[in-house]
């Protein structure tokens, strides 16, 4: 059996961590296990599946907190247990910091993927220095170059890596996210909005997930449909930013911020129309459970790379139109959930299904 340490996984359950766990709870275990760094001392997200699944986690600290201890912990998990590890599997939104293939490389590790989980920078001008420098290197250190989509590839690739570079789907588990009538009616008894028209939006709260943008639709949206409610699910460094634009609108009693939430199919149920007005994407794994769940989706076109779009009830509108032309759209058009068997013929047509998906990953991880 091989054993592949794979980098990835975080406190928060985002998009990344529920890519990787989907694939983990479908690969052929008797002949893959998964271990987990993670650049944390708390728990990651998943870990007491992660674990009970056959996984190992190895804690240690971020680089950003102490580098000398993070540079001392980080030798010490490869120093130790490189030789029980074929593969090194990357998975990271940009190339700002590649310190783990470079120690995988020196401790023997034959087989490095970097894979590429995002199209554009999600934070700071440092960070965005850093991923140009080390985006010259990247194919020193890595063997093998994977990406959520081929926006994604080019955000990491130069054009002669992109000549290598391999798209590994942000599948799914489809039948794990069909609608459910009985989860729908009892988060909406829960939060009291069983008369009311759901309007939500699942994601980190961050400037990539455009959420400020989507409570100034809500409320142009408001103000023709009273019986709406916008609910954002997650958690992120924009939390209070976009409480305080909820006051000021005046939208407190209409804006439910729900937190972290373990149960997306619930959530997703509970929705009438998903509003996804990101500013930039890889390959949303959100964005392909929404459609798995039939829900109607309004997304950002030009940002959401084509290939995500699966079903006929995903309208994708450009940003530059405007937060009152959105509205006025989504108001005018007749919004139905897509029926589950024709969502899930779709996502399997187009390689999303985690089931088949997750056998193509079993080969090109074994892959010499």
């Amino acid at each position: 059996m091989d054993r592949i340490l794979v980098f990835g996984m975080t406190e928060n359950p985002g998009g990344v961590e529920s890519f990787i766990v989907n694939y983990y709870r479908n690969i052929d275990r008797k002949k893959i296990q998964f271990d987990f760094l993670c650049n944390s001392h708390e728990a990651v997200a998943y870990e007491d599946e992660l674990i009970k699944l056959g996984g190992r986690t190895f804690h240690i600290t971020a680089r950003s907190k102490d580098r000398a201890t993070y540079k001392k912990e980080l030798e010490n998990v490869f120093r130790n247990h490189a030789s029980e590890w074929s593969v090194i599997w990357v998975n990271v939104c940009s190339l700002a910091n590649i310190d783990y293939l470079k120690v995988a490389k020196k401790y023997g590790i034959k087989k490095r993927i970097i894979h590429s989980h995002n199209s554009q920078n999600m934070d700071g001008k440092l960070r965005v220095l850093l991923h140009k420098w080390n985006k010259r290197s990247i194919g020193k250190y890595a063997t093998d170059f994977w990406a959520c989509s081929e926006d994604a590839a080019h955000w990491f690739y130069s054009d002669e890596l992109m000549k290598r570079a391999v798209v590994i789907h942000n599948a799914i588990d489809v039948e794990r996210m069909k609608f459910d009538e009985e989860k729908r009616k009892a988060i909406r008894e829960q939060y009291h909005i069983e008369n009311k028209y759901v309007i939500g939006n699942i994601g980190r709260l961050h400037f990539q997930k455009n959420q400020a943008f989507a409570i100034d639709v809500f409320n142009e949206y408001h103000k023709k449909n009273s019986d709406s409610v916008l609910v954002l699910v997650g958690q992120g460094e924009d939390e209070g930013k976009l409480k305080n634009q909820v006051n000021n609108l005046g939208l407190r009693d209409f804006v439910i911020f729900a937190g972290v939430q373990k149960d997306i199919q619930g959530w997703l149920s509970a929705f009438d129309l998903f509003l996804f007005p990101s500013k930039f994407e890889g390959l949303s794994v959100v964005a392909m459970e929404a459609q798995a769940n039939g829900v109607p989706i309004y997304g950002s076109k030009g940002v959401i790379p084509a290939e995500v779009v699966v079903n006929d009830n995903f309208i994708t509108l450009e940003l530059n139109i405007g937060v009152t032309k959105w509205a006025e759209i989504m108001l005018s058009r007749l919004n139905k959930r897509t029926p589950y068997n024709i969502a899930r013929c779709k996502l399997i047509n187009r390689g999303f299904e985690i089931k088949l998906a997750a056998q193509e990953l079993n080969a090109l991880l074994l892959q010499g």
